[in-house]
């Protein structure tokens, strides 16, 4: 045998157990994050605990909440989102909608819709952001406060909405989304039962495509009915119900989705707030988060609560759909790099040395040893330089995995949460967690690898997000 064939032969020996360690890592940790998942749901679970809500919603020790709403371009929902928002059961709260700059007529739909006037009110810069125009507000909605400002980023918005919001806690909503009327109560419990040490905990997203709508609130649940948004329902369960649940537990939850998020305002504010230099300015804000607390050496606890929920229009076109994949890995990717000196310090706890180590297998390295597996495990196998044992043994891992992983996702969420509507609904569901393996996901891994060149290229567009809105036949551009 040459020297070229023998370097040939380790080159080839060397890539293949590289993926095939990368693959076994990422489904060693889907594993143990599904038992530490079960554990979190089962001693923290508030699904049978109605009691405990009513009696918060009737006392007068739950902390005051400020709603904030960032929006561009939001006139097809944000009426029907904000008589939601009104309504919500939850004693003390504000509502601040930020337009952002809007090229349709989101402010004017709102000045009509609720009878708003300008008004003037004083608030500290504590946060920078573009300019704001105007305020508006109504006697008949003592609770809302509408702010039109210059355009800037979803970041930008949240900043003002933040320096106007005169209560403890704040939570930002997207203003293509709805929350379910109890929502609040359950997500400040964990305020409640440790107000010294709790400053931010995160709510579940879940999908509304094709849901009946009624008076603002979701009136009747059921599936998609297209196959992209139905995926995308078996992926958000996956994501929230183990991933989340299991971080959570271990005291290293770093994702609070940016749909729907509960924060302590005085720490917001010690951290400056969104940062509006990523696209990923949810994570960025957690993740900074942790950072301040460790570097201050101050005791602090976040927490995931699965059964608050809130309902946001998932993308139905595989191009839409992509887009958002793309950006969402870009501000992984834009967060993992500028903390990276977070990666494996005792310094800053479990967060570091565990948290950031995931996200280097997950986020940074897991999309290219994928696409890397996908091209050459075949390849190799085809001119004789692997053997097919091996082949068959990366290709099971990759399926059998990931179906185990999504179909207990589903025995999960029907043993405790009890929110897929039907037993039809279900077997529905439990084919989507098979079929999505074979071509789903290996399509959002090209997108994953996509967004790792555009982060490399430094591209910083948000792109574009086609919605229908909760009014039918009805469509909007948010850039």
């Amino acid at each position: 045998m040459t020297a070229v064939h023998i370097f040939s032969w380790m080159i080839v020996q060397i890539a293949s157990w590289v993926i095939l360690s990368v693959g076994l890592i990422q489904n060693a940790l889907y594993s143990v994050q599904l038992y530490a998942a079960w554990f979190e749901l089962r001693d923290h679970s508030q699904a049978e605990d109605s009691e405990s809500a009513w009696q918060l919603l009737i006392s007068e020790i739950a902390m005051p909440i400020t709603l904030i709403v960032p929006a561009h371009n939001e006139a097809a929902s944000i009426v029907a989102n904000v008589r939601a928002m009104l309504s919500l059961r939850y004693p003390d709260l504000e509502i601040i909608v930020v337009n952002d700059g809007s090229k349709d007529d989101t402010v004017g739909v709102l000045v009509d819709a609720f009878g708003l006037h300008q008004v003037d009110r004083a608030y500290d810069l504590a946060l920078q952001h573009l300019p704001i125009i105007q305020l508006y507000g109504s006697p008949l909605y003592k609770r809302l406060l509408v702010v039109d400002k210059e355009y800037g980023n979803k970041a930008d918005a949240i900043n003002a909405g933040i320096n106007l919001a005169r209560n403890p806690l704040f939570c930002v909503i997207d203003a293509d989304s709805l929350l379910e009327v109890e929502s609040l109560l359950a997500s400040v419990r964990p305020f409640m039962e440790d107000p010294k040490h709790m400053i931010a905990v995160g709510g579940t997203i879940r999908v509304i495509n094709d849901c009946t709508i009624n008076g603002g609130h979701v009136h009747a649940t059921t599936l998609p009915q297209r196959v992209v948004p139905l995926v995308q329902y078996m992926e958000y369960l996956r994501s929230f119900l183990i991933s989340r649940l299991a971080w959570s537990r271990w005291g290293m939850l770093s994702i609070i989705s940016g749909a729907f998020g509960i924060f302590r305002r005085d720490i917001a504010l010690e951290v400056q707030g969104f940062s509006t230099d990523t696209v990923a300015e949810d994570y960025e804000l957690v993740i900074k988060m942790h950072r301040y607390m460790r570097e201050q050496k101050r005791p602090y606890t976040m927490r995931y609560v699965p059964e608050p929920v809130c309902w946001t229009e998932a993308p139905e076109t595989l191009r839409v759909l992509g887009s958002q994949r793309k950006r969402w890995h870009r501000g992984a990717l834009e967060v993992f790099f500028k903390h990276g000196k977070m990666l494996l310090n005792p310094k800053y706890g479990k967060v570091g040395v565990l948290g950031f180590s995931s996200s280097l297998i997950m986020d940074v390295l897991g999309p290219i040893v994928e696409i890397c597996g996908y091209i050459l495990i075949p390849v190799f196998w085809l001119t004789g330089q692997l053997s097919v044992d091996f082949a068959l043994a990366y290709l099971a891992l990759s399926f059998i995995f990931g179906i185990f992983i999504s179909v207990c996702t589903l025995i999960l969420e029907e043993m405790e949460l009890y929110r897929v509507p039907t037993a039809k609904d279900l077997s529905l569901l439990a084919g989507i967690a098979i079929l999505e393996n074979f071509g789903y996901r290996q399509l959002t891994n090209i997108w994953r690898f996509m967004g790792f060149w555009e982060f490399i290229n430094k591209k910083k567009h948000w792109g574009n997000m086609t919605r229908k809105g909760f009014s039918p036949h009805v469509n909007t551009q948010s850039a």
